[in-house]
């Protein structure tokens, strides 16, 4: 089956050496907890001024401030970060009312929530309040309950576009 070729000349074995490309080199990557994803998945969370509660923390009080801000944690009280990101983690469970650019939630959210650019409630979402946004994002298996108000370009304007703590209706 495997013959070696004879050189016609000496009669001797003829090896023909065979060149193997080089190995891929092996990249260690490190493993990635599928529980914190929602820290990279935020376009708005890719640079590093943020702040992160983290999850033994419980904060209760009025907050505000001009950085992103991701919830692992609990927090209660009331939450404006006008011009930026709040991201509520998986673990995060939050009782207050947001005013922000952007909300993202993966955890718990009780409270009346108003965003200037867009609102995504992922699938391991509960929410329970208001909502007031330009664009909103309900992913399938996630819970809401409240009401949604779509804001039009015509309505951002409005420098007090946001609910009110204690919104009452009147006929």
């Amino acid at each position: 089956m495997w013959r070696e070729k004879k050189s016609p000349a000496s009669g001797a074995a003829q090896y023909v050496p065979v060149i193997l490309p080089p190995e891929k080199p092996i990249e260690e990557k490190p493993m990635v907890d599928s529980s914190k994803s929602y820290l990279s998945s935020s376009p708005a969370l890719s640079d590093s001024g943020r702040t992160l509660l983290g999850r033994s923390l419980v904060f209760k009080g009025d907050l505000s401030g001009n950085e992103d801000l991701v919830i692992a944690g609990q927090f209660e009280g009331t939450l404006n970060v006008q011009g930026h990101c709040v991201t509520v983690g998986p673990e995060g469970k939050v009782k207050a009312d947001i005013q922000a650019t952007r909300v993202v939630i993966h955890g718990s959210v009780h409270g009346n929530i108003s965003v200037r650019e867009r609102l995504e409630i992922h699938k391991t979402g509960h929410v329970v309040g208001d909502l007031l946004a330009p664009g909103i994002s309900i992913e399938d298996g996630a819970y809401f309950k409240g009401k949604i108000e779509i804001i039009r370009d015509g309505e951002q304007e409005s420098p007090k576009s946001y609910i009110p703590l204690h919104a009452e209706t009147t006929a």
